[in-house]
């Protein structure tokens, strides 16, 4: 006989979410440096990664930064990368984590809910910030290895109806009411996961999904302080790490938007 879910969760996205910029400017030039990506990826991702965070991305954007993510790392050492991540966490350009995003995790905490982080970046990415903002635990696209390098397949994507997939599975394993739980993010692209709960907010919504809010009528929050991830815990370089893995997914994406806008136009 299966128990009666009777715990409460708060999920989070973690871009523009929890995460209000994109350290991407302080880790194109090492990646660089070290040959894992090209001249014209670091001149293009600022102005990308400008774009991206100006308008979003929708579901086809996000399927095409899918492939074009797993492309360009296909072969990629893990070793390698991880490496470059400690030895450039001086670098990292601060802020890093929206105040208010940090408070309502504690407030969460506080009330005797479980906090569980939700993106569609890597696990090795997710994992550690998520260990830095005291979430309970996670749910990240997991990318395939194979001999210490990235393969260029995809293990599990959390994204979209992928994220509900996971909540689900955490729901069946730690008892959670999945109508008594909580759920933030901004974009459109979440909506089955703001969807899959009882108390869907949105924070710094998008245009779609601000007008989607709007007529369920959710609460919608604006996020404006941000400040730096390691003043928000005891050990910087765990923030500091974490911040550097999320600069690389940023890159990735602000890379891939400015190639498909270029090629549109």
């Amino acid at each position: 006989m299966t128990a009666t879910p009777t715990k409460v969760a708060a999920f989070f996205d973690l871009d523009k979410t929890i995460i209000a910029k994109s350290s991407i400017l302080a880790f194109s030039k090492p990646f660089f440096t070290e040959g894992l990506i090209t001249r014209a990826s670091v001149l293009q991702s600022s102005y990308a990664q400008f774009l991206f965070m100006l308008s979003g991305a929708d579901h086809d954007q996000m399927e095409r930064m899918r492939a074009y993510l797993t492309d360009m790392t296909a072969g990629w050492n893990v070793e390698q990368v991880k490496a470059i991540v400690a030895e450039t966490l001086h670098d990292i350009v601060d802020p890093l984590v929206y105040a208010e995003a940090a408070d309502l995790v504690a407030d969460h905490k506080a009330s005797g809910h479980d906090v569980v982080i939700v993106s569609a970046s890597g696990e090795e990415v997710v994992t550690p910030i998520a260990a830095a903002l005291g979430a309970d635990r996670s749910i990240a696209t997991r990318l395939t290895v194979e001999d210490g390098r990235y393969t260029g397949e995809v293990e599990f994507y959390a994204y979209g109806e992928g994220k509900v997939e996971g909540i689900r599975a955490l729901a069946d394993e730690f008892g959670y009411d999945l109508e008594r739980c909580y759920a933030y993010s901004d974009s459109i692209t979440d909506l089955p996961m703001l969807e899959a709960v009882g108390h869907p907010t949105a924070v710094n919504p998008d245009r779609a999904l601000r007008r989607t809010a709007n007529e369920k009528g959710w609460p919608v929050l604006v996020f404006s302080n941000p400040v730096s991830l390691r003043s928000r815990i005891a050990a910087p370089s765990t923030a500091m790490a974490a911040g550097a893995a999320v600069g690389l997914t940023a890159l990735f994406a602000g890379a891939y938007t400015y190639s498909t806008r270029r090629k549109r136009k």
